[in-house]
């Protein structure tokens, strides 16, 4: 039934602006570029998710071209409201890890360009080294070093 995993997906308020921001500061691929979906077929997908009528802009992002991937998704005709803290106690989806060389590194990198880290550190856990951090739109991500056995999946550390 399920062969895989293919995207996660964060709501920006504007696509543009966070397809330059995961580029520039985060140093991920665009895959494809931002593009803007309206009428029948985007409705007949999202017609019970989104008000009426449905406009989803959204772009692909990512590390290389295969299926796990990160969508960035505007919806142009909903108010976006304001970003909720991050909080990954509450039930439902709560962070997108990435995987890097050097967590220590990556974090010193990440702040000078500005970005908010929402720990005070890195930590050691489960053989691997972790630091967690937001993009501008309060969307929570853990940085993950694979320290045990860096040859293995992510899973495969402990």
């Amino acid at each position: 039934m399920i062969t895989g995993l293919a995207h996660t997906a964060v709501r920006v308020a504007d696509v543009e602006e966070a397809v330059a921001w995961y580029r520039d500061v985060l140093g991920l691929t665009v895959l494809s570029p931002p593009y803007r979906m309206e009428g029948e077929a985007i409705t007949r997908d999202m017609g019970e998710l989104v008000p009426d009528p449905v406009v989803v802009k959204a772009a692909i992002i990512g590390v290389d071209a295969t299926d796990r991937v990160l969508e960035v998704i505007e919806y142009p005709r909903v108010p976006p409201g304001s970003p909720a803290e991050p909080d990954v106690t509450r039930l439902g989806f709560t962070h997108v890890a990435l995987l890097c060389d050097d967590v220590v590194a990556t974090r010193a990198e990440l702040e000078a360009k500005g970005v908010t880290f929402i720990v005070p550190g890195v930590a050691d856990v489960a053989g691997v080294r972790t630091t967690w951090f937001t993009d501008p739109w309060q969307n929570a991500f853990i940085l993950v070093e694979k320290v045990r056995r860096p040859e293995h999946p992510y899973y495969r550390q402990y």
